[in-house]
């Protein structure tokens, strides 16, 4: 069962908290929001769309993965139409920034970009249990009839990178391969552009940009330009966002979900924002909130660090009341003794409330049961890193239309950084 590990996606992201871009303003009605009814959501062809799945994985992972979304992208050399590779279950994340391609799946050589003092400019991203390291290097970037040319990205693990600085290493073990993220790699398409943002680039940020010679690596400043970039807004059009439509997914769970990402907000006939429910949420300069989140008040907790994010496999927050897993196989999930049904608020920054209902099921019964579906709705578990989180992860995308507005992006009802659904 050790497919059942937690997978928080979220956690690529960097310290947003110290960018100096602002939000603009959104609009939106209240009211419940519950899934749809069951049934494969299904939108036609256009340049603009691209499949995205849930199953069990790339090839290379020895066990099944879960609630995890894949598309497949193609990365070619800088210029060239016939040195491309496409690369197949990339993880889609909307609480990240940018494309990260794990080396033991490319087989391309990009060129690694350069670092402002003319050595190789090489990324670490730290999470709450490990990291990953690697260099930046660049891509022309294709997905479904979208492109982008000379697109900063991370190929992560990559031999040719080996020294990792303490200051990078210190929050726990590597993780850099396949087997370890499930994936082959991560698209990252938040509300964000970059991955850092100014904070990066007004200082040599320890833990995150480095200059690397062949013997050592120094922290180094990074400009907006050069740093990990959201493909989205670098496409001619369709570029300010994207629209991620998923079918719902019986209590028991399933074998495997098909679905669909749209590129652009009221951009083409197939990506009307329509009446969906709005929600800002916090620009990148604030100083209050972390950025990208709203407010969720759950059981009487008002927890303002809350995001909605494809990337993570469960619905996340801390409620003493439901039993927690004692499996050392489903640590941090809960397994309540029947399947429960609960309710929270949604507030974004513009003061705009929704109600959504959920349920949390026994993540080891689900597992016991079901041992080869890969898509759960009604998986969750503890956010042991804060008390004042309410991580909506993929469950939450179960039978909804769910867009992600990109900051000071404009659509027809509204500027980002918002999320609708």
């Amino acid at each position: 069962m050790d497919k059942f590990k937690r997978a928080l996606g979220g956690g690529l992201a960097m310290l947003l908290s110290l960018a100096t871009v602002s939000c603009g303003g959104g609009g939106g009605g209240g009211g419940t929001v519950a899934p749809s009814s069951s049934g494969v959501t299904t939108v036609a062809a256009a340049s603009n769309v691209v499949a995205v799945t849930v199953d069990a994985g790339p090839d290379s992972v020895s066990a099944s993965t879960v609630n995890t979304l894949y598309t497949t992208v193609t990365v070619c050399v800088p210029g060239s139409t016939t040195e491309c590779q496409a690369i197949d279950h990339i993880q889609v994340d909307t609480g990240s920034y940018g494309l990260r391609i794990l080396a033991p799946v490319l087989t391309l050589s990009l060129p690694v970009a350069m670092a402002s003092d003319g050595n190789s400019l090489v990324e670490c991203t730290q999470f709450v249990d490990g990291y990953s390291w690697g260099p930046i290097a660049s891509a022309d970037v294709q997905i479904a009839g979208e492109s982008a040319s000379s697109v900063p990205v991370q190929v992560i693990g990559s031999s040719n990178f080996a020294t990792v600085p303490t200051t990078c290493s210190s929050t726990g073990p590597a993780e850099d391969t396949v087997a370890q993220f499930g994936a082959n790699g991560i698209l990252g398409i938040g509300v964000f552009e970059q991955d850092c943002g100014a904070g990066c680039v007004n200082s040599a940020a320890v833990g995150y940009y480095y200059s690397c010679s062949q013997t050592t690596c120094s922290p180094i400043a990074a400009s907006l330009a050069s740093q990990v970039l959201n493909p989205v807004p670098l496409f001619a059009t369709d570029n300010n966002g994207s629209i991620l439509v998923l079918p719902s997914v019986a209590a028991n769970g399933a074998a495997s979900v098909s679905g669909s990402l749209i590129f652009g907000i009221d951009t083409e006939s197939n990506n009307n924002s329509g009446t969906q429910t709005i929600l800002t949420v916090a620009p990148g300069s604030s100083q209050t909130v972390l950025p990208g989140n709203f407010t969720t008040v759950y059981g009487g907790q008002t927890l303002s660090d809350s995001f909605i994010d494809s990337g993570t496999n469960g619905l996340f927050f801390n409620d003493s009341s439901i039993p927690a897993c004692t499996s050392s196989n489903f640590t941090g999930f809960y397994c309540p003794a029947s399947t429960l049904s609960r309710s929270a608020t949604l507030t974004g920054v513009n003061n705009v409330s929704t109600t959504v209902d959920f349920s949390i099921a026994n993540a080891q019964t689900l597992a016991t049961n079901n041992p080869t579906y890969t898509a759960f709705s009604t998986l969750g578990g503890t956010y042991s890193s804060s008390t004042t989180t309410f991580d909506w992860g993929l469950p939450f995308y179960f039978g909804r239309r769910v867009a992600t507005a990109i900051e000071n992006h404009s659509t027809s009802v509204g500027t980002g950084p918002y999320v609708a659904f």
